[in-house]
């Protein structure tokens, strides 16, 4: 308790310190020219956006170097990724305003991505290379009407890097590191990573090639593990455009991204020689024509995943999905915009495993019975007011195969004040969404249940922001997220398990703040702090107080230095004790974590060298009850590009 009471007073006095803290000089304040896009579909000002949107930029990433997109976006404000500090291999689960993996989306350039073989119907962030993303953006809150099922707690957006306007770039980099528990401090190299990319113009075609690879080793899975459980993953990317004309333009692409992860026995405890491959290969089209006042955008992906389980219960998955987003965003006058759009979708999956006392596979869950279909139309109007006051509001008609129709919707006003220092903003929302069971929950033949209903979740928002010229930001958001039909995997009794449905209803609740402070052009803190409170029955590894601060500074036109810190508050685990044929509860307790980062131009904008320090104070934690965590850890990396 007292570390607790310690953290947050060291946190208020970071921001009393952004708060009264003065400074004369005058310097370009980017993040209030950045432009967002996920809320409503157009482009616009991040401030005077209706939401809170969390964007890291290109100029970020590049000050991030050295860590996967998992880990990036944990140090995001509203967002535990559990599984980043463990193992490479291990499984991340994302918990955002008391919800689980099935609530949050995954878009990468504007379109959903899921496999629908995974239990939760998730995407796997473990397929992603931080090389390949050109940005990210976050917007929490149900956002069904723009996105369909599945958005309820949060949208995260992932831009893929373009081609440059040379008729040829290329990129190289590169990265060593150690990779230990707390109790190994021998720092061997065990951590690789590269990439290399070729992109560029040729007057109306443009072209992106880029691969990378990763091999890391060093750690258990387990914490009481002698043997190292490696993962291995290799990424390719293909992007092909042609500008037809300054109206229309069209973009081809595909990529394959595959990883091989070795895992320990989860449910004893001890070191086994399991073996988890993923492949996932994805094809894609993006066109878009521009006309007098809008455009009309279509998006189309085929998304292929196999996995393959090597365990005592060995077993095999498949997944294929389908989906095209088309929409036409159109200016009516100054002060409305409007996106009118459909969204259809095409999933199934199967699966196989050894049945007892044989030797073969033997198929389990059949793709003709195992799948979906969705024909989604949705409106979205956007009121911009000369005076400050901004509506964004929605409808989307949810078509499903299995489960009819349902309507989802949202109202998002918001108001900004321009004052003579900056701008203040208050804001507004509320919001539906529904999330269908996946595929695995209806038909899988031990734990499937088809008579399974639908979540539908209610989201009430209210924050705020101040903005000052030149200096700073801060914002603050309360959430109220109710969930009904929650479907839990329930114990019947007699070493039977399925899922069902749960009668009662379940309320998320919590505060979100935000703040960046600029001292000089070269200095700046950001720091952010969330606040979650769930009920008994959904709070499984969800810290109700997490902490991030940030400390850049900019030495020269060569040096950059940052220091950052996370708190993570006592959260609760389950695991399944099998003396006793039980689950048992147990409380992880909190802890804090501090990281170095400093990257230095040899050759600038061509040659960059950087190096991460994590947990710098070799911390001993554990993240998932009963699994390793990482200590004290270095890497090293460059970064050419010409």
């Amino acid at each position: 308790m007292n570390n607790k009471v310690c953290v947050i007073g060291v946190f208020c006095t970071l921001i009393s310190t952004f708060g009264f803290s003065q400074h004369d000089e005058k310097t370009k304040t980017e993040q209030l020219n950045e432009v967002v896009v996920t809320n409503s579909r157009f482009e616009i000002k991040k401030e005077d956006s209706g939401k809170i949107i969390t964007k890291i930029t290109q100029d970020e990433l590049q000050q991030l170097q050295g860590k996967s997109i998992a880990d990036i976006i944990n140090t995001t404000v509203g967002i535990e990724i559990n599984g980043t500090k463990s193992n490479a291999g291990q499984n991340l689960s994302y918990f955002v305003r008391g919800g689980r993996n099935r609530q949050v989306l995954i878009l990468i350039d504007g379109i959903q991505v899921s496999d629908a073989s995974q239990i939760a119907n998730d995407y796997d962030l473990r397929l992603l290379n931080a090389d390949q993303v050109e940005s990210i953006e976050i917007l929490k809150g149900a956002s069904s009407t723009l996105y369909g099922s599945g958005a309820a707690t949060a949208v995260i957006n992932i831009k893929l890097k373009e081609a440059s306007n040379k008729l040829i770039s290329a990129n190289f980099g590169s990265i060593l590191g150690s990779n230990q528990s707390q109790n190994d401090t021998n720092y061997a190299i065990e951590d690789f990573r590269n990439s290399v990319s070729i992109n560029g113009t040729v007057k109306k075609f443009n072209y992106l090639a880029s691969f990378g690879n990763q091999f890391t080793n060093g750690l258990s899975a387990v914490a009481n593990g002698t043997e190292t459980d490696a993962f291995n993953s290799i990424n390719g990317n293909l992007k092909l455009g042609y500008h037809f004309s300054k109206a229309f333009k069209t973009t081809i692409y595909g990529s394959f991204d595959k990883y091989k992860a070795d895992f320990d026995d989860g449910f004893a405890f001890v070191d086994a020689n399991n073996i988890f491959r993923t492949n996932q290969n994805r094809l894609g089209l993006s066109s878009a024509y521009k006309y007098n006042n809008g455009s009309m955008t279509v998006n189309a992906a085929y998304n292929n995943v196999e996995r393959d389980v090597t365990s005592s219960f060995p077993s095999q998955f498949k997944s294929n999905g389908f989906v095209v987003d088309a929409f036409n965003k159109y200016k009516i006058n100054h002060v409305f915009y409007t996106v009118l759009g459909i969204n259809i979708q095409d999933n199934n999956m199967e699966s196989f495993s050894i049945p007892f006392g044989g030797t073969d596979f033997a198929q389990t869950i059949n793709p003709e019975t195992a799948s979906f279909s969705i024909i989604d139309p949705y409106v979205n109007v956007v009121y911009a007011s000369n005076f400050g006051l901004s509506i964004n509001a929605g409808a989307r008609l949810n078509n499903h195969s299995e489960y009819g129709s349902h309507l989802v919707y949202s109202v998002n006003p918001s108001f900004k004040k321009e004052i003579d220092f900056g701008y203040l903003k208050g804001l507004a929302a509320y919001s539906t969404a529904y999330i269908t069971p996946s595929l695995y929950q209806l038909f899988e033949p031990t734990y499937g249940n088809s008579n399974l209903k639908p979540e539908e979740n209610t989201t009430l928002e209210i924050g705020a922001e101040l903005g000052i010229k030149d200096k700073a930001t801060f914002n603050i958001v309360y959430f109220n997220r109710k969930e009904t039909n929650f479907i839990d995997f329930v114990d019947l009794g007699n070493f039977v398990f399925q899922y069902n449905n749960v009668n009662e209803s379940f309320t998320a609740r919590g505060i979100e703040f935000t703040g960046d402070y600029k001292f000089t052009k070269d200095l700046k803190v950001s720091a952010n702090a969330t606040y979650t409170k769930v009920e008994e029955d959904l709070n499984l590894r969800i810290p109700e107080i997490k902490i991030n601060a940030k400390l850049n500074y900019q030495v020269n036109d060569n040096l950059f230095i940052s220091a950052s810190y996370q708190f993570n508050d006592d959260r609760n685990d389950a695991f399944y004790n099998n003396t006793t044929f039980t689950n048992e509860d147990v409380t992880l307790k909190s802890y804090s974590l501090l990281d170095f980062y400093m990257s230095h131009y040899l050759i600038k904008d061509r040659m960059t060298l950087f190096t991460n320090i994590t947990n710098i104070f070799n911390t001993d934690y554990q993240e998932l009850f009963g699994y390793t965590t990482k200590g004290r850890n270095i890497n090293i990396g460059f970064n050419l590009s010409f």
